[in-house]
């Protein structure tokens, strides 16, 4: 089962897509993996014998505790999504269990993906040295991948401010095992562009 659209999918569409896609299609010990460092995944020899591969992208967006407030926005805004390709209805809540669909053009049709709020993790310590807002994000029945993907900004103790992407996927069907070497580039330009639109957003609201 794929989610086919001939035109840039509609909340009605997308609706359509979460409520047919069931439940996780990936192994429940692995749910919620990506709120572990890569070096940590990295390391887990289950993920290379289950098939699963890693992406991962890190880039400095800033520095101080209002360009991470203006990065935690924009991922809870889904600023990181906002390509004229890709995008996620930016009012779907960032909360654990909310179902959503990942719209993705690929040459004619858009792809709907679906999947749900896995966790949403924030912290913060005293006099805010270090400050991190991340959530990850699991596939559902009929997403063309099986496997988690966490989007995170985080301060550092230096005041820098990072944008992390660290997802874990293998192919859940036919057409993504066949066409999987693709789906690999896809994803590595998808982490680029997201990065992109997050140091675009970040400098749009300086002042």
């Amino acid at each position: 089962m794929v989610f086919l659209c001939w035109h840039r999918p509609s909340l009605q569409d997308q609706k359509a897509c979460v409520d047919k896609s069931g439940t996780f299609n990936y192994d429940v010990k692995y749910r919620g993996a990506t709120a572990k460092s890569l070096s940590s995944l990295k390391e887990d020899e289950g993920f290379s014998k289950d098939g699963f591969l890693l992406n991962h992208a890190r880039v400095l967006v800033g520095s101080g505790l209002d360009t991470f407030e203006k990065g935690k926005s924009a991922l809870r805004s889904w600023r990181h999504f906002g390509l004229n390709w890709a995008f996620v209805d930016p009012k779907t809540p960032v909360q654990q269990g909310v179902k959503f669909c990942a719209c993705v053009k690929e040459f004619v049709p858009w792809l709907m993906m679906p999947l749900q709020v896995v966790y949403v993790n924030e912290s913060r310590t005293k006099k805010n040295r270090n400050a991190s807002f991340g959530f990850g994000s699991g596939t559902l029945g009929g997403h063309l991948l099986a496997g988690e993907e966490r989007f995170s900004v985080e301060m550092d103790e230096k005041g820098q401010v990072w944008y992390e992407v660290l997802s874990f996927s293998k192919p859940a069907n036919m057409l993504s095992f066949i066409g999987y070497p693709y789906v690999l580039l896809r994803q590595k330009y998808f982490a680029h562009e997201s990065t992109k639109m997050m140091l675009k957003h970040v400098d749009s609201s300086k002042p």
